[in-house]
């Protein structure tokens, strides 16, 4: 039997997971991601601790297909990361590095991308070869599959779903610089955003007046129990989040869109209002494309970095 690990590596853990090809997960696992000093103890510690488990599995190289490593960063083809926003490395090869450092062969990818290839391969995508998964957390990521591949582009950043500009008006910029990002509004500091504004506008009552904390949950919550102003917070987000999906839509063609991310546990309430806004701007041949939670919650990243080096 062969096998291969899922390597999903984030700004405060990293997880990895030991996979047969066939798609069964037999082990996971957590490691601490030390930035210190530009990261240059990350890629070692992931070399290290699959080393450690091959050793303890007694597995030998010709069992192991190799190693998937998703990076929050744009990855090329080739696997170099020119910058990264949380993890302190510029310019890095890391399939060429994590070879070296293990001896096994290594295919790096864009992490929001390997989220959405483990959705089409183990969760909500699964059946289907073309589609789009956007993930809603403190930000807005993005991956893109077409044909049953992740989209990639010259300097790995396709699908950047989170920097579609979706509000010419916007004078507040963004964290990537720029103004009037889905970010900005679809993300779970975006929806808390709106609705700080929406409750300033008037004094209409509302279940969030008062509260100590309004986050994304609050929102959905006070909405869950009947709340008008909670409920205008939501087709706000969601007229953000369904129009700048169209505008991708035109692009991949999708036959299905994953929502993930923390705030998609608002649960399938969610959808109904995302895709009355979608169908608002999608084009007519995008009209039946489907919408569904994700259902690999954690697991996503490390499933889609295990069928990136199976499909290599």
């Amino acid at each position: 039997m062969k096998y291969c690990f899922g390597v999903d590596v984030g700004g405060t853990s990293i997880k990895i997971g030991l996979f047969t090809v066939e798609g069964n997960i037999l082990d996971k696992w957590e490691i601490k991601t030390r930035r210190e000093n530009k990261g240059e103890a990350i890629l070692p510690d992931i070399a290290d601790s699959l080393k450690a488990k091959i050793k303890e599995r007694e597995f030998s190289t010709n069992e192991i297909k190799g190693i998937g490593i998703g990076i929050p960063a744009p990855v090329t083809g080739d696997g170099i990361v020119k910058n990264t926003a949380n993890l302190g490395w510029g310019y890095k090869e890391v399939n060429r590095e994590l070879r070296e450092l293990t001896g096994l062969d290594v295919q790096a990818g864009n992490d929001a991308n390997l989220a959405a290839l483990g959705e089409m391969w183990l969760g909500a995508g699964q059946g289907q070869t073309n589609m789009i998964m956007v993930t809603l957390g403190t930000g807005v990521g993005g991956g893109a599959i077409v044909d049953g591949r992740p989209m990639v582009g010259a300097n790995g950043a396709s699908a950047e779903i989170g920097h579609v500009c979706v509000n010419y008006h916007e004078k507040k910029k963004c964290g990537c610089g720029k103004t009037g990002c889905l970010e900005q509004y679809a993300s779970a500091t975006g929806i808390a955003r709106l609705a700080r504004m929406r409750l300033a506008w008037d004094d209409t009552p509302s279940l969030l007046r008062g509260q100590e904390k309004i986050d994304a949950k609050a929102v959905f919550d006070a909405m869950k129990a009947g709340d008008d102003v909670a409920k205008e917070i939501v087709e706000q987000f969601s007229a953000y989040l369904g129009h700048g999906l169209a505008n991708v839509a035109i692009i991949v063609d999708p036959a299905v869109i994953v929502i993930g991310g923390g705030v998609s546990k608002a649960g399938d309430i969610m959808i109904p209002f995302i895709r009355k806004y979608f169908l608002e701007k999608a084009f007519f041949a995008n009209k039946e494309t489907e919408f569904v939670i994700a259902k690999l919650d954690n697991d996503a990243g490390i499933c889609g970095a295990a069928k990136m080096i199976i499909d290599k």
